[in-house]
Parts: structure tokens; C-alpha cells; sequence
């Protein structure tokens, strides 16, 4: 009896250490960095891409697009982030943060709501929910964002509430947010900003999003409503082949107290080919139309109107790195480029970049 009471009590002592192992808290420390070199061929005398590109944005130069030390806290019911970056990506993007938040890449902490359910409140600073194309180059299947991921927040700050199904197929999170890209509220806004985010992964290879941005732009005095839409699918359709495809919708009152409102539109299409283990091949056809000035002012006749082609070329030689080169060319309706200090109504460059994340 008394060796019976033994083993049981080893048994328990043993399943107890084990509990408390997997609730011990696990701290990860990561990083990315990312350098590039990028030729315009319309050779822009400040050595600044177009104005409506913020990321790999410098001509003729090699340079840091993004880096970043991450440090991430998980212990079962809590969870917290925190990442400091440099980067012409942060100086051309939080440009309008004040003091060190220009250099916040992502702070933020959450609880679990519940000890059955997958329910989350997270606060901080967080990535947008918006778009398939994110900072990290190397998560992309194309080197460059495209023109409607470039004018819709990268970064957003606020509080989300997620909700996952336990098979991970499903997932929603309600925001409230501080506004369009910004990590502090627009001085003379009092009105907070929301979103909603809609994932389905019925299979592996098929992920269905829709995301949304409600909001006002403005101070108090003359604000006006924002509503954006955003739905994509990336389709795996072989091992080798994939297929993503966007739309973006976005609406801005043209005047408070005014029913008109002016409109934003973007498709997007990326097709990429896994030749084998290292090597990839990917190409991109967009158009992005914004007629009257709500994400990207011209000052011309018909606003900005214009289709962009890119095809690009990614080597990994590990599993962590990749080496890449794209070309990529815009055709605009007006002349809305500069080059030898002339109107023109096209833009071809050439980025190349090396990308590790450890």
C-alpha cells in the first residue's frame, strides 16, 4: 500500500511540474533588417521617390528601409510586445509622431478574457489590420508595397478586441483606434476612430479577408467622415503557384454637413512561382484611382489615376534571409511625375534588397 501511495504521489508531483512548466512565461527576443538600393530612372533631384511611396523610398542610394529589435512575453492569460526600429520606412511614416514614438515599430499588451474560449483585449501599438501587404518586406511576395498598402495605415494604435474558433479557420476583432495611421489623435479631433477585421482560413492554402476603417479626418470644426473597405484572398493554388487578389473601396464627405462624398478605388493582383526551394519568381498588375485628392493629391485635371506593373525576383539561400530584385513601372493618365524637371506621365525603378529576420 505504502509503495502504491508512493508512485501516486511521484505521478502527481511529476504531472504538477509539468502544469507549472507550461505556464511558465516565455520571453523571445527577434529581429529584421532589411537594407536596399533603389534607382529612379527619372532621377528626382532631392533623391526622393514619389510622393505617394513610403517605403524603399530613396533614389540612387544604398540604405536601411526597416530594421527592428523585438522583444515578446507570453505567460498563458497575458501576453506583450515591444519592437524600436529605424529605418527610412520609420522616417518616412511616422513622420508625424512626436519625439521617440517615430522609432515604436510595436508596443502593446494583452489579456485572455477567457480560459476556454480563444478571446483577446490587446492595447498598444500594433500593426494595421488593413491589407495583405505589410512592413516587412520579406513577408511579401513583391519587393515594394503596392500603391493602396503605401496609403493605408501601416501601423495603428488603439485597442482589439480578437476572437478565434479553436480550428483556427476563423477569426474577428473589433477596434477602436486613434485614428488613420497615427499613434497619437490628430490635434483638434476629439472623435476616436474603429475598424473590423473578418479572417477565414478554410483550408491551408486559402485565407478570405475583409477589413474596414470608419472615421473623420480634420479638426473638430471641419472634420469629415472616412469609410474604407478593404477584401483580399491569397490563394495557394499549387505548391509552386499563388494567386492574390484586392480591392480597396474608400469614401471621404467632401465638407461636414455635406452628403457628397468623394471616392478612392484600388485592384490589386500578384501572382507568384516557386521554381524550387531557393528561388521564386512574382509579378503584380495594380491600378489605383483617387480623382479627387483624399489619400493622394496631384493638383491635376483628372487627380491620380494609374496602373502600376511590377515583376520581381526573390534568392533564399536559408530559410531567414532573401535576396531580391524588382522592377517596377508606373503609367499615369496625367502628368503627375517629374523628370530633367518636366511634367511626364510615367516611372520606372529598379530596387534591389537584402532582407534577414533572425
Amino acid at each position: 500500500m505504502k509503495k502504491k501511495l508512493l508512485v501516486f504521489a511521484a505521478a502527481l508531483s511529476t504531472g504538477l511540474y509539468a502544469h507549472a512548466q507550461d505556464e511558465q512565461p516565455k520571453i523571445k527576443i527577434s529581429g529584421y533588417l532589411e537594407t536596399y538600393f533603389g534607382y529612379d530612372f527619372n532621377k528626382p533631384a532631392d533623391n526622393n521617390r514619389p510622393g505617394f511611396i513610403y517605403s524603399h523610398n530613396r533614389h540612387n542610394e544604398a540604405n536601411l528601409n526597416l530594421g527592428f529589435i523585438k522583444g515578446s512575453y507570453e505567460s498563458g492569460m497575458i501576453r506583450a510586445n515591444l519592437a524600436v526600429m529605424a529605418g527610412t520606412y520609420t522616417n518616412a511614416n511616422l513622420a508625424a509622431e512626436p519625439g521617440v514614438l517615430k522609432n515604436i515599430f510595436e508596443a502593446n499588451a494583452g489579456v485572455k478574457l477567457s480560459k476556454t474560449a480563444n478571446l483577446w483585449l490587446d492595447a498598444g501599438v500594433f500593426a494595421s489590420h488593413i491589407g495583405f501587404e505589410s512592413a516587412i518586406s520579406k513577408d511579401c511576395w513583391v519587393l515594394t508595397r503596392n500603391i493602396s498598402s503605401e496609403n493605408t495605415p501601416y501601423y495603428e494604435s488603439g485597442a482589439k478586441l480578437t476572437y478565434g474558433t479553436t480550428d483556427g479557420k476563423f477569426t474577428a476583432t473589433a477596434l477602436y483606434l486613434n485614428g488613420w495611421q497615427r499613434i497619437t489623435r490628430q490635434n483638434g479631433n476629439s472623435q476616436p476612430a474603429g475598424g473590423l477585421q473578418l479572417t477565414w482560413k478554410p483550408t491551408s492554402k486559402i485565407t478570405v479577408n475583409y477589413s474596414n476603417y470608419l472615421g473623420t479626418e480634420g479638426v473638430d470644426s471641419v472634420r469629415v467622415k472616412r469609410f474604407y473597405h478593404n477584401v483580399y484572398g491569397v490563394f495557394q493554388v499549387t505548391d509552386q503557384f499563388g494567386l492574390t487578389l484586392g480591392f480597396d473601396y474608400g469614401t471621404q464627405q467632401q465638407a461636414k454637413g455635406n452628403n457628397s462624398k468623394n471616392e478612392v478605388f484600388s485592384p490589386v493582383a500578384i501572382a507568384q512561382y516557386k521554381i524550387d526551394s531557393k528561388w521564386a519568381v512574382a509579378g503584380r498588375v495594380e491600378y489605383y484611382e483617387d480623382r479627387n485628392g483624399v489619400l493622394i493629391a496631384t493638383g491635376t485635371p483628372n487627380g491620380f489615376k494609374t496602373t502600376g506593373y511590377s515583376l520581381n525576383l526573390d534568392y533564399a539561400p536559408i530559410s531567414n534571409a532573401v535576396v531580391r530584385l524588382e522592377g517596377k513601372m508606373y503609367n499615369s493618365k496625367d502628368k503627375i511625375f517629374v523628370r530633367n524637371l518636366n511634367p511626364v506621365d510615367n516611372n520606372a525603378a529598379l530596387t534591389a534588397s537584402i532582407a534577414v529576420s533572425f
